[in-house]
């Protein structure tokens, strides 16, 4: 199940059933990082990838994870846009890296990327507001992102969408989040006005979405897992006041089913071609199951601190 190839082959095939510019691709972060040509490649890789899968918008988390400067390059090298309403300049940051106008940094507010954008799809205009991952500096290394602060921000967030409405009137306002399912659903308790939230983070494959009501109506929150296993497809009806109804499928990207994207395949084996004798070198044999996600333990995370007390010293290591 996954991978780009076989998702750009249903990306294609979806967006073909929808009228020229009446769709949006959306990404929620942990793209531009996680391998090994990412690390090397400080993230040029999947910025590259997410291009050529076409992507309009994304916010993120692990995206943070290169040196600043590097972070702002790759977002100038996306074709498309990343939003991000809670990460901001500190205040006691200088904000001057020599970069030109690669920052979309706005000195009267402070954001580092624009915290929203108006997209036109056709005669009806949507409004999606970017949240990137509200401890950042706190799960990953803080020190590659020094001047840089995030936070949940609920009550900023209130008076964007509030003045979003206000200012723009959409047909329709949009969170594009990495939360974690638990905090959107918490966040759309506490915040009115958001018609989606459309979020990742916890990886969470959420078949039918939940429908949270608060002050003003009604949100729909989801997630659409994670590592390209699904396609996330949200259809918006319209009425006379907005949002009136909406259909909601979660699309497995089952590689035995969708052939690989032709394009797609070949940007990936010229991305791996100068480094797949490291790609290829084999580093051990496992004699039993490894893998990451579990309530309690997973065995690839006591690999991991196992390995942080051995190399580090630690007397105690945590996943």
């Amino acid at each position: 199940v996954g991978g780009f190839a076989h998702l750009a082959t249903l990306v294609k095939k979806m967006r073909a059933e929808y009228a020229q510019g009446r769709s949006l691709l959306i990404d929620s972060g942990d793209t531009w990082q996680g391998s090994g040509t990412a690390y090397w490649t400080r993230g040029r890789d999947m910025v590259d990838a997410t291009n050529l899968l076409g992507v309009d918008l994304m916010t993120g988390h692990w995206e943070f994870t290169y040196l600043q400067k590097e972070v702002l390059e790759n977002v100038a090298a996306f074709k498309g846009e990343l939003v991000s309403q809670n990460c901001r300049v500190k205040e006691t940051a200088i904000f001057d890296y020599e970069l030109g106008d690669l920052s979309p940094y706005n000195e009267d507010t402070g954001h580092v990327f624009k915290p929203y954008v108006m997209r036109e799809l056709g005669d009806l205009r949507v409004a999606v507001i970017g949240q990137s991952f509200p401890y950042t500096p706190i799960a990953n290394p803080g020190r590659f992102i020094p001047d840089w602060t995030f936070g949940i921000r609920a009550g900023e967030l209130q008076s964007l969408v509030d003045t979003v409405r206000e200012k723009e009137r959409p047909d329709a306002v949009v969170l594009l989040s990495h939360n974690g399912m638990d905090v959107d659903l918490k966040l759309a308790h506490v915040v009115s006005g958001i018609d989606a939230i459309l979020g990742g983070h916890t990886h969470d494959g959420v078949p039918v979405p939940v429908i949270v009501d608060n002050a003003a109506g009604r949100t729909v929150v989801t997630n659409a897992g994670s590592n390209g296993k699904f396609l996330g497809v949200l259809d918006l009806e319209f009425g006379n006041g907005g949002v009136s109804d909406f259909r909601y499928r979660l699309l497995p990207v089952f590689s035995k089913l969708l052939p690989a994207d032709a394009d797609m395949n070949a940007y990936i084996e010229g991305v791996r071609e100068p480094w797949r004798q490291a790609l290829e070198e084999p580093l051990a044999t496992a004699d039993l199951l490894l893998f990451r996600r579990g309530n309690f333990n997973g065995t690839f995370d006591q690999v991991i601190c196992d390995a942080q007390r051995a190399v580090g010293d630690a007397q105690i290591a945590l996943s």
